[in-house]
């Protein structure tokens, strides 16, 4: 970090402390570890067991100055545990001086009666549907998404393309689509419901999200939006980056690109397109994988264990 993070001030700290006394509080979970660096005067007078759950760019952006990661390391030493979402993020926290013994995995859980299986089949004249469903920043690969699509297109002239999300980078993608002469192939959509959501992912034969590393260390924990297109076995094309060789295997539960491949990654959509029993074995092991892995019902039982194991100690 450039500077000291702010804090939270005495009144704030005043206020939940009394808050927790009313409700008879019996553990603190803060969630994102940037929170836990506003609350850390909260977490040196604590008296009940405290948490805190790294979820990205909480735990890579910007932490390698001594005073950042001397505040990370006070934060760890006041929590009974840290909850990482992924592998990945948890050797991140190993890094920032976390002790193993403290640290947990607890994915994240997609609602499995709202993001169910839903079979497709080969679309009429070349007709693709492509979706990629973010916030529009830097780490989620978009401009690579774009330039795919573009050459994806010459071969499939009536495909489309939606970009769902908003985000700091929807003019500069906007400006690269028209550049690319990608014209009513392309939609942005803008921030999108759940239910409207859903509908999309069911309208897809193909999901991307080619993520890669930014300069400042942000990288994905496992992106939400990827597990939701999984769960509905809509095929993925992803990258090795952060936690996500933890949820997509390659070949089996989708597919695996280095980062910024902008050659492999058109020439996946390009086999995908041509290879329905892949494109269909794909979808099903997602889903699959989903339903394991991040089912919300499982995860929310191991939470549940989680603050009882620590409300024992």
């Amino acid at each position: 970090m450039k500077k000291i993070p702010p804090q939270a001030y005495p009144a704030e700290i005043r206020s939940i402390r009394d808050l927790m006394a009313v409700n008879c509080c019996r553990l603190l979970h803060i969630y994102f570890g940037n929170n836990g660096l506003f609350w850390l005067p909260l977490l040196r007078r604590c008296k009940v067991s405290a948490l805190v759950s790294f979820h990205g760019a909480d735990v890579q952006v910007n932490v390698g100055s001594p005073a950042a990661k001397q505040l990370f390391q006070e934060v760890f030493a006041s929590c009974a545990l840290v909850l990482a979402r992924s592998e990945s993020l948890a050797s991140a926290l190993f890094s920032l001086g976390c002790s193993p013994d403290k640290v947990r995995i607890h994915r994240a859980g997609i609602p499995l009666d709202i993001f169910r299986y839903f079979p497709r089949q080969r679309p009429a004249q070349g007709a693709w549907q492509l979706l990629q469903a973010c916030r529009l920043v830097k780490k989620k690969g978009l401009e690579l998404t774009l330039r795919a699509f573009a050459g994806f297109l010459q071969r499939y002239p009536k495909a489309n393309l939606t970009i769902a999300g908003d985000g700091p980078l929807r003019g500069v993608l906007e400006k690269l689509a028209k550049d690319l002469q990608l014209g009513n192939r392309i939609q942005f959509t803008g921030f999108m419901d759940q239910c409207s959501l859903l509908s999309l992912y069911q309208r897809s034969h193909l999901f991307l999200h080619p993520s890669e590393q930014t300069p400042d260390g942000n990288r994905e924990g496992i992106p939400n939006s990827l597990l939701e297109a999984m769960a509905t076995g809509l095929p993925c094309i992803a990258t090795r980056h952060g936690g996500i060789p933890e949820a997509v295997t390659h070949l089996d539960s989708g597919i695996l690109v280095p980062e910024s491949d902008l050659a492999r990654t058109e020439d996946w959509l390009v086999r995908l397109s041509t290879d329905d029993p892949l494109r269909d074995s794909l979808g099903m092991r997602a889903a699959q994988t989903i339903k394991d892995n991040f089912n919300l019902t499982t995860q929310i039982e191991k939470l549940e264990e989680i603050y009882l194991s620590v409300q024992s100690q």
